[in-house]
C-alpha cells in the first residue's frame, strides 16, 4: 500500500463530504465511511462517495449481532465492494467466522478490539477487569483463530499485536499528529509511530476534516510517513 492513510469521512452532508474528498484525495490512500455516514446516506451515498473518489472503501460498521444476522449483513453490502469491513471481536468466534465466510472475495474483515475512546476505568464499568492492553491481546488472538484478516486496535497496542500476529492486517484509528488536539480519544499516538509499529491502515479524521486547510493537513501527514 503506497499510502496507508484512510480519511474518516463521517460527515452528515453528502455534498460537503464530496467537496472535502476533492481537496484531499491526492494525499490519502482510501476512504473510511462509518455508522453516522451510513445511517444518513445509506448505500446510495456510499456508492456516490466511492465513485467520486476512485479510492478503496473502508466500511466501518462495527457489526455485532448473532452470527446469522451478521452474515446476512455482510452479504447485503457485497454490492458496495468494500476493501475493509469491521465487526466487533467481542461478538465471539462463531460470529467472526460467519462474517468472514460471508464477506466478498476481496474484502478484508477486521475485528474491533477496544474503542480508542475507552480506557481502563471505562472497561471496569462494563465488567471487564485488567488493562486495555491485555484485553486487546485476548481479542486479537480470538480474531486470528476465527480466521479474520486482522483487527482494529489503538496505536498503543499495535506493536504487541503485530508481534503476536505476524501476518495480520492492522487498522489503527484515533491518531493525532504531533501537537494536535486529542479530543474524545484516550489512547492516541502519531501516524508515524503507528506505521512504524506495524499499522497497515491509518484512520485519520478530524486532524484533516476540521483543519483550516484540509489539503495541506493531509499533505503534511503524508509527508511524515
Amino acid at each position: 500500500m503506497s499510502n496507508p492513510v484512510y480519511l474518516a469521512l463521517d460527515v452528515p452532508q453528502l455534498e460537503a463530504g464530496k467537496a472535502l474528498l476533492n481537496k484531499v484525495k491526492g494525499h490519502i490512500g482510501g476512504v473510511k465511511l462509518g455508522l453516522e455516514f451510513f445511517c444518513a446516506h445509506g448505500t446510495h451515498g456510499v456508492l456516490d462517495i466511492t465513485h467520486a473518489s476512485g479510492l478503496p472503501l473502508f466500511l466501518d460498521l462495527k457489526l455485532h449481532d448473532i452470527p446469522n444476522t451478521v452474515a446476512g449483513a455482510m452479504q447485503a453490502i457485497h454490492v458496495l465492494e468494500p476493501a475493509i469491513v469491521t465487526v466487533h471481536a467481542s461478538g465471539g468466534r462463531a460470529m467472526m467466522e460467519d462474517a468472514k465466510a460471508a464477506a466478498g472475495e476481496h474484502c478484508k474483515v477486521v475485528g474491533v478490539t477496544m474503542l480508542t475512546s475507552l480506557d481502563e476505568r471505562d472497561m471496569a464499568r462494563t465488567g471487564i477487569s485488567g488493562a486495555p492492553h491485555d484485553h486487546v491481546m485476548r481479542l486479537a488472538e480470538l480474531a486470528e483463530s476465527a480466521g479474520l484478516d486482522g483487527v482494529v486496535c489503538s496505536g498503543q497496542e499495535v506493536a504487541s499485536v503485530h508481534k503476536q500476529w505476524k501476518k495480520g492486517f492492522f487498522v489503527v484509528p484515533g491518531l493525532r499528529p504531533a501537537g494536535a488536539a486529542v479530543g474524545d480519544q484516550k489512547r492516541v499516538v502519531t501516524p508515524r509511530k503507528a506505521r512504524d509499529d506495524g499499522a497497515s491502515v491509518l484512520v485519520i479524521g478530524r486532524p484533516i476534516s476540521k483543519a483550516a486547510d484540509p489539503q495541506q493537513a493531509a499533505r503534511d501527514i503524508e509527508a511524515t510517513l
